[in-house]
């Protein structure tokens, strides 16, 4: 683990990632309401498409499922929902992304969620050398191998990035 002048205590994405024997980067930056990953990569120096940001979404059935994006990227609902086989695909109220990933909007990561949920990732970002992602609080992303996310989370590669 990288020494930083900052350090975040653990959180349930840091304690998975360690239980899974994951080597990980810690990255902290100053928090703002509504600053997204054009915020986080603007402090930490790294490109925005770098930054991944991970969405709690619902299916037409309601069921959760997360989503792994590009940072300076849009999901096509449309797409995805074609591309997991269901009617429509929307994003969850703030409250309800909350309830079923155990993080707050804003620290919300796809490692030690609440609810065990499908996690899909934009094909693309398999394709980068390293990634950011959120470490389970605001203000803390942790860098790791883009193939974690297939090979340990089990996320299923799509295509629904809009162009």
């Amino acid at each position: 683990m990288a020494k930083k002048e900052r350090h975040v205590s653990e959180t349930p994405a840091t304690q998975w990632l360690k239980a899974q024997g994951i080597a990980y980067t810690e990255h902290v930056y100053d928090y703002v309401d509504h600053g997204g990953t054009a915020e986080s990569s603007r402090q930490l120096g790294r490109p925005e498409h770098e930054v991944v940001k991970t969405l709690v979404m619902q299916d037409d059935r309601g069921e959760p499922l997360i989503v792994l994006m590009h940072g300076d990227r849009q999901v096509s609902t449309k797409n995805l929902a074609r591309a997991i086989g269901a009617k429509s695909v929307e994003p969850c109220k703030p409250e309800v992304a909350q309830r079923h990933s155990g993080y707050l909007v804003g620290g919300t990561s796809p490692f030690g969620t609440r609810k065990a949920m499908p996690v899909y990732v934009e094909a693309s970002v398999l394709a980068l050398p390293a990634i950011l992602i959120n470490g389970g609080r605001r203000g803390f992303l942790v860098g790791i191998a883009p193939a974690v996310l297939t090979d340990t989370l089990g996320a299923r590669p799509v295509h629904c990035a809009l162009a």
